[in-house]
């Protein structure tokens, strides 16, 4: 493996699955990356990783603790030692202005990740830079104090007209010069890089972000194919009305969609309800899906946009759809020599509505007790009033040992007209398609509810018209 470690070029023959937070810490000996869950929740282990991507360069914070070293080959590493100047700079110095350090342990992962705001090309309000440290905890200062340390780093970025984020930060001396040398040599690594696909020989890792935390000592030794190396895996389109969207792509490079966003405008909102912006920023889609969790978010939002499949074994390739690729609980409808090279589905019309809920113990960055998404095609009589459902789909996750399309709800609302008793019915009908089970998320009963209630939100979202007090107390 090949990559920039802060500003020296780093070679190593350790296994690609090795975890990029001992790579650092063991075998670098930069202990300022500190060790905390090992399981992607902290944000202690933050670094960040630019990457080129179409001749720029990019970066985004991530948790090193789940990170193999295969996923960083070509790339930049920056750890908290690699942002230090000769005195504290702007940022260290408004977390130390602002009493923003207790215990400290948590403080290199929180100031990483306001370099990284930093090193973007968001507006750079202070909405956003909350937003970048989203996946930091700190159980000792009640983040107040962070969160003035970083109004006044978005402060800083906000003088920025228009330059490079790279240059400017570089000139004002919020990180150090060596940045603005980085992507020369990154060029000249990128040359090294294998992207062959051998699926016979290979086990696929994307993100890594559940299985380095299932089966951390096993995958340091596998035999990988790094899907998130593999050009040809990554990437969103849309043409003759269908969005493809690469199996390696990330969440973030569909929240950083603009034409996705266009079709789904509440998708920045709604993707706020999964995880932090560091496991975003690795989290794939095919990852997400073969990962076959009854809960698992994208699962359900792409169920309900009746998604399809495309499967290979690096020679033949088959579609299967999304709700036919789940076969029980954590079985899935994929060989062993197959892997996902990506995932389809019809571009929504502009008659086409689209809802995601979800009820988690936390509001956000917490798994789901219970998640549903709907997608309604509606005829209208005129310009505004709805006559009827043309075509409907509805997914419900955390109530079944799969993730679950409710093919009978949606067949009962397809040609049904908007109707306080079909809405009702529909709950029924819904209810008789689940078999949830009591865990530490819920009851049965809980869970039964959550459904009933999410279901009335799709109503209430999508159609305002409907006076949905009316309808809580229904039954």
């Amino acid at each position: 493996m090949q990559f920039i470690l802060n500003d020296k070029e780093v070679n190593t023959q350790l296994p690609g699955g090795t975890l990029l937070l001992d790579f650092i810490r063991y075998h670098k000996k930069l202990t300022g990356t500190k060790i905390g869950c090992r399981e992607g929740d902290c944000g202690a282990c933050t670094v960040l990783i630019g990457e080129l991507i179409e001749d720029e360069l990019r970066y985004r914070s991530v948790t090193s603790c789940l990170t193999p070293i295969g996923n960083v080959h070509g790339k930049h590493v920056v750890t908290v030692e690699g942002i230090n100047t000769e005195t504290l700079n702007p940022i260290q110095q408004a977390m130390n202005d602002e009493g923003a350090t207790q215990c400290g342990f948590c403080t290199p992962g929180f100031v990483v990740s306001l370099a990284g705001f930093c090193l973007s090309k968001s507006n750079h309000t202070y909405e956003d830079c909350i937003a970048a440290i989203d996946g930091n905890i700190c159980r000792c200062t009640g983040y107040k104090s962070i969160e003035r340390a970083a109004k006044k780093v978005s402060d800083l970025m906000l003088e920025n007209k228009n330059e490079e984020p790279i240059e400017f930060t570089a000139k004002n001396k919020i990180l150090p010069a060596y940045f603005t040398g980085i992507k020369k040599q990154l060029k000249e690594i990128q040359k090294t890089i294998d992207h062959n696909v051998d699926a016979k020989t290979k086990r696929f890792v994307g993100g890594g972000t559940d299985l380095y935390v299932q089966k951390p000592e096993e995958m340091i030794h596998a035999d990988i194919h790094f899907a998130m190396q593999d050009g040809k895996l990554k990437g969103i389109s849309f043409e003759n009305n269908i969005c493809t969207i690469g199996a390696a792509s990330t969440v973030t490079d569909l929240m950083e969609s603009d034409l996705f966003n266009q079709y789904f405008p509440q998708f920045k909102q709604q993707v706020k309800l999964v995880s932090s912006t560091p496991i975003r920023n690795l989290a794939t889609f095919a990852g997400n899906f073969v990962n076959a969790s009854p809960i698992g978010d994208f699962t359900i939002f792409f169920l309900a946009l009746n998604a399809s499949l495309q499967l290979s074994n690096g020679t033949k390739t088959r579609t299967v759809a999304l709700k036919d690729f789940y076969k029980g609980y954590k079985e899935i409808d994929k060989h062993t020599d197959e892997f996902v090279e990506k995932m389809m589905f019809d571009i929504p019309s502009e008659n086409t509505l689209f809802n995601f809920e979800k009820v988690s113990k936390r509001a956000n960055l917490d798994i789901a007790s219970v998640n549903s998404a709907m997608q309604i095609k509606v005829r209208r009589d005129g310009q505004t009033s709805v006559s009827s459902f043309e075509e409907v789909h509805v997914s419900a996750g955390g109530v079944s040992p799969i993730p679950l399309y409710l093919s009978e709800t949606s067949g009962f609302l397809t040609g049904k007209e908007l109707s306080d008793g079909v809405i009702l019915q529909a709950i029924d009908i819904a209810q008789s398609e689940i078999s949830p089970i009591s865990d530490a998320r819920g009851s049965i009963d809980y869970k039964r509810l959550l459904l009933r209630q999410l279901m009335l939100a799709h109503f209430h979202t999508l159609f305002p018209e409907i006076q949905i007090e009316k309808l809580l107390y229904a039954q």
